[in-house]
């Protein structure tokens, strides 16, 4: 599903606009969400715990998805999942200065410097994709940044809440403030939306909002917060390699080099630990024999 979100937002906004195209998707995703909710049996709570969850997953809801859609009018798709890639490495940091997480070991700040360099190369090299590739850049950045803001924000609060019901509630949330910002910039109904930008829409409506959002919070209720944000690691090559073939965009060497160390940076942020106590148990052995 992240692999083909970026892809499916830039044919969402193709003849709608930007906020047209995000604001109707949370609306769909919203009305399936609430109709989900009797079949599958659970509640929609309002006590203080519930909506301090459905404020903080719905400010993230609305900055990330906001700052994506609108980054996404001037980069590739691919690019905007390679600089989510960056997700786990911002995410530990956060998690580690606000739960307390263990994230600066040797490895994993190693592996932090590489994602933060593959960035870098990517930033650098991007002179060729347009005069606003850099805000864009920016503007996905940013929402990383969100994300795991709020990724953590939650993991903090420590709700228990169905996954469902936290997607609701966050939709609830956001949905209204898509359609004010909508309102402020003109509320234009597009006039020659093509076809499939209104099926990258209403795909992005079901299956990247509902579908995408109750597995996300499944996943950050019952995992590791920075655990959780590695799922971003197979999705760059897949989604770059889908932008170059579905939709003709060109990928520069600058990007894959860039991309090829944010993989190695949340590799060795993964598991570089590992290889420091096989290393550590050689050496024993040997003294040993």
């Amino acid at each position: 599903i992240w692999s083909t979100t970026p892809l499916a937002i830039k044919w969402s906004a193709l003849g709608t606009g930007f906020v047209f195209a995000v604001a109707a998707r949370m609306l769909i995703g919203l009305m399936l969400s609430l109709l989900l909710l009797p079949v599958m049996r659970k509640q929609l709570p309002w006590h203080r715990e519930a909506i301090r969850t459905y404020v903080i997953a719905g400010l993230g809801i609305f900055l990330t998805m906001g700052l994506s859609y609108w980054g996404a009018q001037y980069i590739p798709s691919g690019l905007i999942s390679v600089i989510f890639g960056l997700t786990p490495l911002m995410t530990a940091v956060l998690a580690a200065l606000w739960l307390g997480e263990r994230a600066f070991t040797p490895a994993r700040v190693l592996g932090m410097s590489l994602g933060m360099f593959g960035l870098v190369v990517i930033f650098g090299g991007n002179h060729m994709q347009g005069e606003h590739a850099s805000a864009g850049i920016v503007a996905v950045v940013l929402a990383v940044f969100s994300q795991s803001a709020s990724a953590v924000w939650m993991k903090r609060v420590g709700s228990q809440l169905p996954a469902l019901t936290v997607t609701s509630g966050s939709l609830l949330i956001a949905v209204p403030l898509f359609i004010i910002l909508w309102l402020m910039l003109g509320a234009h109904l597009p006039r020659a939306a093509e076809p499939i930008a209104l099926g990258a829409i209403v795909y992005l409506g079901v299956v990247g909002s509902v579908l995408g959002f109750v597995m996300y919070f499944y996943l950050l209720k019952h995992l590791e917060v920075s655990r959780s944000a590695l799922i971003t690691l197979v999705t760059p090559v897949l989604a770059l390699l889908l932008g170059m073939f579905l939709n003709g965009e060109h990928i520069g060497v600058a990007v894959w080099i860039g991309t090829l160390m944010i993989l190695a940076g949340l590799a060795m942020y993964q598991w570089g630990h590992r290889l420091g106590r096989r290393r550590v148990v050689a050496v024993s052995d040997q003294a040993a024999g």
